[in-house]
């Protein structure tokens, strides 16, 4: 009777024939008409290099950026593609869903955040054209990866279609934020713990308050793990893992500051491994690790070294940092989790709050504090200068203001991601994206064509196995004609 009463209500229209390939095709003209207009070659990538190179007497195409700069881009892109692809295929039926919207809001947003970005920060007032080089496809990357997290709170939950609404909006606000928080506040952020993660973070689980389903229950039996699906996720870690000291060195300033942030993340990263290993073999009654925390918990490390990693944090204090961040983060998915769905109705798929949210926003804090004890002793004049960017409207700013514009940044990204969200969230309510419905979430089937599952194995005859049953009479088997 339970279930007649359920299938009474309205039934919700996944297809996406129309909406999908119209949403799809008008961005992409859209993006194509504003390249044609705004986006050009900037002077290092341009034809004009040679006349460039000639007048500032630069003696070698190797001092181009792109040979500094294209390894880290190519280790960022991985983890964008792969490392995040790859950790969403956690979900037993959802594996063409985490990795193909990935790749779909990637390919999207990487687009119209080298406009969104470009307008903010290196259009030309003169031609009004946006120049663009290999840095500008490091940050438009670093731009997607804030949609990405969001997608982590949404996953197996939303349609595709609401999903470029997502990035559509994330890229946009995005832009918006880290031009305050980077420019207009100059806060130091080249790993983006305040821009990318606490901002993501946030913007995601503030589109699954506003979208809570409170018969998700419907689909439980969707909602978990199998043993192939878990190590497929952990490809994905492995990646994020290995790559994420280059994803927080990327655009630092050359030399000392790149290697240092490096280091930093490196280090902190290995200590988040342990810590995590350590609180998940503690939290179960015989001591077995949850693969859950092992391919989130560890990564927590690198997120919160995002922000404070290029300053003289020491090396022992970023393994301080990834410990703290092992146990936050490992705690979140033990206790946070189940209390914010409990209790304030917030469904995280991937439980983004303890990898992004939380680590991204401590990251904010600890570069703050390490950013307001900086002293001459410690970074030498030149070094202070340099690592801080003191010159020009700010070459006046002390070190302890530098820390309450670094606090003030996390607030700004944070509010950002929580307003956005919520905004974002309301318009994804509106009944015309195809969402699925609550007795159908995390199912590859609702979007994709999905392959048969290959046909059951013919039992092996008992005769012929020589270690069970060896004397068993041929006739005794149960093997019949119809059975092969």
């Amino acid at each position: 009777m339970g279930n007649l009463c359920a299938n009474l209500g309205p039934q919700k229209n996944t297809n996406v024939r129309v909406s999908l390939p119209a949403v799809c095709f008008v961005w992409q003209i859209a993006m194509i008409v504003l390249f044609g207009v705004f986006i050009r070659y900037d002077k290092e990538s341009d034809a004009h290099w040679v006349e460039h190179r000639h007048e500032e007497n630069i003696t070698s195409d190797i001092e181009n950026d792109f040979y500094y700069r294209y390894p880290s881009f190519q280790d960022v892109h991985v983890m964008i593609f792969v490392g995040f692809g790859f950790l969403m295929t956690f979900l037993k039926r959802y594996s063409f869903g985490g990795v193909g919207f990935n790749f779909l809001i990637a390919s999207f947003g990487l687009q119209w955040a080298l406009v969104m970005q470009g307008w903010f920060h290196h259009l030309d007032p003169n031609t009004g054209k946006i120049t663009i080089g290999i840095e500008s496809l490091i940050n438009a990357d670093f731009c997607c990866a804030g949609c990405l997290i969001a997608y982590g709170a949404l996953l197996g939950k939303v349609s595709p279609v609401q999903l470029m609404v997502v990035t559509l909006f994330g890229i946009t606000l995005f832009a918006v934020e880290e031009y305050i928080i980077l420019t207009l506040l100059h806060c130091r952020d080249s790993g983006g713990s305040m821009v990318i993660h606490a901002f993501g973070g946030y913007y995601g689980l503030a589109i699954s308050w506003v979208l809570y389903r409170p018969n998700l229950h419907q689909s439980k039996q969707l909602i978990g793990s199998v043993y192939h699906s878990d190590m497929f996720a952990m490809i994905g870690t492995l990646f994020l893992w290995m790559f994420w000291p280059s994803f927080n060195s990327a655009i630092t300033d050359h030399g000392d500051g790149q290697h240092r942030t490096a280091i930093n993340t490196y280090l902190a990263l290995a200590s988040c491994v342990l810590t995590t290993v350590a609180l998940s073999s503690m939290s179960q009654k015989k001591g077995k690790l949850d693969m859950v925390h092992i391919q989130n918990a560890t990564l927590a490390g690198g997120v919160a070294m995002g922000t404070a990693a290029e300053f003289m944090i020491t090396p022992y204090g970023a393994l301080i940092v990834g410990f703290c961040c092992g146990i936050i983060s490992t705690f979140g998915y033990l206790f946070i989790t189940p209390f914010l769905e409990k209790y304030l109705k917030l469904q995280d798929t991937c439980g983004i709050h303890n990898l992004h949210a939380m680590p991204g926003m401590l990251g904010g804090f600890v570069g703050a504090i390490v950013a307001a004890v900086a002293t001459v002793e410690v970074y030498g004049e030149q070094g202070l200068k340099n690592t801080f960017d003191f010159v020009d409207d700010f070459k006046d700013r002390s070190p302890s203001t530098q820390g309450g514009f670094q606090a003030a940044g996390t607030c700004v990204s944070i509010a950002f991601g929580l307003v956005g969200g919520a905004i974002v969230g309301f318009i994804l309510k509106f009944p015309i994206w195809g969402d699925p419905a609550d007795d159908n979430c995390c199912e590859d089937e609702v979007y994709w064509e999905v392959p048969e599952d290959e046909e059951t194995i013919p039992p092996v005859l008992e005769y012929n196995n020589h270690m069970i049953h060896k004397h068993q009479d041929i006739a005794e088997s149960n093997f019949s004609v119809e059975q092969s």
